[in-house]
């Protein structure tokens, strides 16, 4: 029966899913060994007909998983027990299946072509999600928000911006991810400890034919498995993306708070229902979601790293790890772009909220604008900043204007006229190079997509 959320159908996109069922894992598993029997027929070490009457009936058509599973029970290994209910079914022939080879042969190669999937769609979700981040960056490019620093008012800044921002992050995970892929996508075809003795004379050759017919790469060198720092690497990746992911969501959820009110998740508001008791409730639940999901899968980097050590040229202590960290990381950072795409998608922005906050400090977020006047009309900008800091000071404590202090105040009457301190105190003419930084990354994020053949 279902029990975690990924089974009940919480989480997780249908087509994910698919990748790491168990029916997808054993055709993968009886793909590979199709692979092994023809490479063995090409280099002559089988009959072809044996080899084709083997690939016809390497099928969860044929092979059924209720058959291994019955096997598995009576001799304690899923190998095996796969490799015994597809030479059931091949007669004669089957006396030639996994010649040769070792279990992890075929387990790290079906892995493979799980992760060939996999990471497919990861990086088209990624991809996906850099030109939502693209599109929001150039409609809010002028935008005006407050910037924030130890949560406290900064300097003005755009929306844009911000987003500007977020789409390099992801553009940086597309280039992680797609470099990683050449590491991480490899089978091998090596027997027991790794020297393919087992294989005979053609065994390179073999092992060759057999990731060529898959459309792998083999492993350079590998023991009797596939080193475990690779699938480390990825795991690692997808915590470093999860991090990413939960970042824009407390971001948003931040900018959300009533307090603030200048971002909102989309809220259904003919049917959503925000909390079972309190009905004004509009929560920013999908970003929450976000944020506890990336907790699982930072979670699952140690056993990642774990993985990597080994006693000597194989042992088991990888395998029941790897089945639970390898198909939830995929699974849950697949749903988590899903999920976060959507919410930068139809983003609700209060830019009417945004102006209002810039003026909470009353015009002291501007006062490195003031400063910086000032050091043109030649005041130290030492001096400078320790006068505008003790008026800045003043203006909070009599909560009065900054402009009104600014004008009271006989230094800064001295070097600027009025004119001039309400140019330094109006927040555009202080976002600095924020519009052209925008334009420049769009652009330099549409050539990296265009590389890729991408719109």
């Amino acid at each position: 029966m279902p029990i975690l959320p990924i089974d009940t159908g919480r989480y997780g996109t249908p087509e994910m899913k698919r990748v790491f069922e168990e029916e997808t894992r054993v055709q993968k598993m009886l793909d590979v060994e199709a692979a092994l029997a023809w490479a063995h027929a090409e280099v002559g070490n089988i009959p072809r007909e044996d080899a084709e009457k083997i690939a016809a009936m390497a099928s969860t058509e044929h092979v059924k998983l209720g058959r291994i599973k019955e096997i598995e029970r009576e001799i304690k290994h899923d190998i095996a027990s796969l490799v015994r209910a597809l030479a059931e079914v091949c007669g004669s022939s089957g006396a030639y299946v996994h010649l040769g080879a070792t279990s992890y042969d075929i387990v790290d190669t079906a892995r493979a072509l799980q992760l060939k999937e996999a990471s497919g769609f990861i990086e088209k979700r990624l991809s996906d999600f850099e030109k939502i981040l693209m599109e929001k960056a150039l409609q809010y490019k002028s935008t005006l928000m407050i910037g924030r620093t130890h949560g406290q008012h900064a300097l003005p800044i755009t929306l844009g911006f911000k987003f500007a921002i977020w789409m390099r992050e992801v553009s940086r995970h597309i280039q992680r991810l797609r470099q990683c892929k050449e590491r991480i996508l490899v089978g091998k075809m090596t027997g027991a400890v790794g020297v393919q003795a087992g294989l005979g004379p053609h065994a390179i050759k073999i092992q060759e034919l057999v990731m060529q017919r898959l459309k792998i790469k083999a492993a350079e060198i590998s023991t009797q498995i596939v080193q475990s720092d690779r699938h480390a690497e990825l795991v690692c990746l997808l915590a470093m993306i999860a991090s990413t992911l939960d970042n824009f969501a407390t971001e948003i959820r931040e900018l959300q708070r009533p307090e603030i009110g200048e971002l909102f998740e989309s809220f259904d508001l003919e049917k959503q229902v925000g909390s079972s008791t309190m009905p004004h409730k509009r929560d920013p639940e999908t970003c929450e979601t976000t944020c506890g999901l990336a907790r699982i899968v930072r979670s699952l980097v140690i056993p990642a790293l774990e993985d990597v050590i080994t006693w000597h040229e194989r042992d088991l202590t990888q395998s029941s790890a790897e089945r639970f960290i390898i198909p939830e990381t995929c699974i849950l950072i697949d749903h988590m772009l899903f999920s976060m795409s959507n919410v930068v998608t139809g983003i609700y922005v209060d830019e009417q909220c945004m102006l209002k906050n810039v003026e909470l400090t009353q015009g002291r977020a501007l006062s490195e604008a003031v400063m910086i006047a000032l050091t043109r009309k030649g005041v130290s900008r030492q001096k400078a900043h320790e006068l505008l800091r003790k008026l800045a000071i003043q203006s909070k404590t009599e909560k009065r204007h900054f402009r009104e202090i600014l004008l009271e105040d006989r230094v800064v009457r001295e070097k600027l006229s009025e004119k001039e301190i309400d140019d330094a105190l109006n927040p555009r003419n202080y976002l600095g190079t924020a519009l052209e930084q925008v334009e420049l990354m769009v652009k330099k994020t549409r050539g990296e997509r265009e590389a890729r053949g991408l719109a």
